[in-house]
């Protein structure tokens, strides 16, 4: 037998480690903070033999115009506020999901969230994630029962012990839960009357921070109450801290949810699928729940059966049919209500 040199059989090796036949796969994916717990991504990178690039963003309007900006294909998933999947479709960033490939039928009926992520009857993107935008506070410096009654949360009790997560549609969905205003029937009307209530509680906060800042102030005392929190800011700090906690106040809260979709364009929308469908998962769902970077309900019921009954309680688990019937869903305003409540936000801030 013919035997081949070995410089030729060390070219010939190197040239098939590195052929793109054999070559590792990357899959781009913008993304919320939780999306970055090596626990979630590197099962579904095991399993596919595949690299999961990821970049973190806050704020839709960032993660739009960087997708806008970017060449087709350079990105293949999104992660999104759920109400702001309708932008991403307007802009022919998302592609159409196969409804049929996702195990919807496991969801909790009231995240599916249909009006959310189907345009025109076609489904764009799935609930992935949810909770509440709510009450957070120290058990040990606050009276519990306060923390119930929205006018009381930010009442002069609580003077300079207070930070609101600088948020707008949240924060403008709490105050109109506070002023009696359902958060889908806000109009430009009603704004004189949230702005009331927003001044009322930006006069009484110490601060008006994001995430981590909020969390860091409730974790070190600087405050002892977070308007706009919920089990996202403390369910990370309550193994050390259980005094830091969260409720739904009588009136009710604003609930969010994130969404999870394919970038049109992309290279490889089998691979995407494969994520979202793992992400979707109950194993992806239990991860994604407790990811170190912030907590929150899975979307998927089923992953009940794989958290434990300690992870369960600080999510609420048995609480959520109650929660979900009291809560409401983040303002959904038209563009030109959009910039009013934007104006009204802003003018908050600078008081």
């Amino acid at each position: 037998m013919n035997r081949l040199p070995s410089f030729l059989l060390c070219s010939a090796a190197l040239f098939l480690a590195t052929s793109p036949a054999t070559a590792q796969q990357e899959l781009n994916a913008l993304v919320w903070c939780d999306h970055t717990d090596p626990a979630l991504i590197e099962p579904f990178e095991a399993a596919h033999n595949v690299k999961v690039n990821l970049r973190e963003y806050e704020g839709t309007g960032a993660a739009l115009a960087l997708l806008e900006q970017s060449r087709p294909g350079d990105w293949d998933v999104l992660v999104i506020d759920g109400i702001d999947v309708f932008r991403a479709v307007e802009g022919g960033i998302l592609a159409p999901l196969p409804e049929d490939a996702l195990p919807i039928a496991d969801f909790f009926p009231e995240v599916v969230m249909a009006e959310n992520n189907t345009v025109d009857g076609v489904t764009y993107a799935v609930t992935e994630k949810f909770g509440y935008n709510t009450i957070s506070y120290n058990a040990d410096k606050v009276d519990p029962a306060d923390m119930q009654d929205l006018a009381t949360v930010w009442s002069e009790t609580y003077q300079g012990r207070i930070s609101i997560y600088d948020y707008y549609l949240p924060l403008i969905g709490l105050a109109a839960i506070s002023a009696g205003i359902p958060t889908a029937e806000i109009g430009a009307d009603d704004l004189d009357a949230i702005g009331e209530v927003l001044s009322t509680m930006r006069g009484r906060a110490a601060s008006v921070a994001g995430v981590v800042a909020a969390q860091t102030a409730l974790a070190t005392g600087e405050v002892d109450i977070v308007v706009g929190g919920g089990e996202w800011l403390t369910a990370v700090l309550a193994e050390d801290q259980p005094e830091l906690t969260w409720t739904i106040p009588d009136q009710g809260a604003v609930r969010w949810a994130q969404s999870i979709g394919i970038v049109q364009g992309t290279s490889q929308p089998d691979l995407a699928l494969e994520f979202i469908k793992y992400i979707t998962s109950p194993e992806g769902q239990a991860r994604l729940a407790t990811s170190s970077c912030f907590w929150g309900m899975p979307a998927n019921a089923k992953a009940g059966e794989i958290l434990t009954d300690a992870q369960k309680a600080v999510l609420r688990w048995d609480e959520q049919p109650g929660y979900l019937a009291r809560t409401q869903l983040y303002p959904a305003p038209d563009t030109d209500l959009d910039i009013e409540m934007q104006d009204l936000w802003l003018n908050t801030l600078q008081q």
